[in-house]
């Protein structure tokens, strides 16, 4: 099975599957969208990544927005999807955190033999028991 990061493809059959002209790949990689792998040779070859990279180039650019906005949304969007695996990663440590301390207090506590005092009697805790 072929990891998603996996240069296979050639500029043609990449720009077949993501619905452009190779020419338009050339010019996204001038201007900093798409970093494609190379050979020894220097040919550039394509991951399903940069597949699916193109595919929302192409869904930003059908919206309107020029290059230079399409760059920035995706720089944003991939800072947001950094920031939420940071939360996740957070939410795990502070749960773990938790219920260490939790454990730790339960461990600490020391069992207390409950009694009903009577007002004007003395509580039957201070009652020798043997």
């Amino acid at each position: 099975m072929r990891h998603e990061q996996q240069a296979v493809y050639v500029i043609s059959v990449a720009a077949q599957l993501a619905g452009v002209h190779p020419q338009t790949l050339r010019i996204y990689e001038r201007r900093g969208l798409l970093s494609p792998a190379r050979t020894a040779g220097g040919n550039r070859r394509y991951s399903d990544a940069d597949i699916s990279r193109l595919r929302r180039i192409a869904e930003l650019a059908e919206l309107g927005m020029n290059l230079e906005g399409i760059r920035h949304v995706m720089s944003l969007e991939a800072e947001v999807e950094r920031l939420r695996h940071e939360v996740e990663h957070l939410r795990r440590a502070a749960e773990e955190a938790t219920a260490n301390a939790e454990r730790r207090v339960r461990r600490d506590l020391v069992p207390l033999r409950q009694a009903i005092a009577v007002f004007g009697q003395r509580p039957s805790i201070f009652d020798q028991h043997s």
